[in-house]
């Protein structure tokens, strides 16, 4: 009786479950032998062994890391790794903690890319570098049975010195884009100026127009004086006129 007791204890002691979100790697008496599906697997003790892997997708912070930019400029990046296990077997046989390593390899990395690329680069092409970064990862630990699913740089600061030299900067383009466009109006309205003039000197009585309207307009405010001179096109109209005898007279 004692005998029955003792094996269908270990019996139920061999039963082991895997979960839908896992998968174990089996070993017997030391060698790899299988992958262990989700449910209850037997696994024979002192013989047989396993290891549970969880095969969901795994995001981990990676530390805020020191780099040097390509252009000697020092600032500090962490970012986020997305990724998951899509061969337990080779993520307990061919590494030996594939959580750390994909971690280290993330920092290394991540330097790496930062290096090979300007403050600049590093400022306006963000996507592309995480990108780049997710694809060098994933490359390197493929052999491990891991997929990389994405990179994303989570903040890139910058010394103090170089907040403010940015910040100049950014004040002087503006500056710049000011005085153009200012500039681009001068013109435009010089053009404008230039064709209302033409039009005024091949259009007859389009000065006289313009001089009426002007003062229509001035009038309007009974406190402004009115200094009238009269262009030479209106004298030149009475010079054949009975009017002008009689002045001269």
């Amino acid at each position: 009786m004692f005998l029955i007791i003792i094996i269908v204890l270990l019996f139920l002691s061999s039963i082991k479950q895997i979960d839908e979100y896992e998968r174990g790697v089996k070993f017997t008496t030391g060698k790899f032998s299988k992958i262990m599906e989700p449910g209850w697997r037997l696994v024979i003790p002192i013989i047989q062994s396993y290891k549970k892997v969880d095969i969901r997708t795994k995001a981990v912070d990676v530390p805020e890391q020191e780099a040097i930019t390509r252009d000697n400029v020092s600032v500090k990046i962490n970012a986020v790794i997305y990724y998951k296990v899509f061969d337990a077997s080779k993520s307990i046989l061919a590494v030996e903690n594939f959580r750390y390593a994909v971690s280290q390899l993330a920092q290394t990395t991540m330097r790496n890319a930062v290096g090979a690329v300007s403050l600049d680069e590093l400022l306006g092409e963000r996507e592309k570098i995480s990108e780049e970064i997710c694809n060098l990862i994933d490359k390197a630990t493929d052999p491990w049975g891991i997929k990389v699913e994405n990179v994303e740089l989570k903040d890139i600061s910058l010394p103090e010195e170089m907040k403010r030299v940015l910040a100049k900067a950014a004040e002087a383009e503006r500056e710049k884009l000011a005085v153009i466009t200012k500039a681009e109006g001068e013109v435009e309205a010089s053009k404008n100026l230039a064709m209302a003039a033409e039009i005024m000197a091949t259009t007859p009585g389009a000065l006289h127009l313009r001089t009426l309207s002007t003062l229509n307009d001035v009038s309007s405010d009974q406190s402004n004086t009115i200094i009238f001179a009269i262009p030479l096109e209106v004298l030149r109209a009475f010079e054949n006129n009975d009017m002008t005898k009689i002045i001269k007279k």
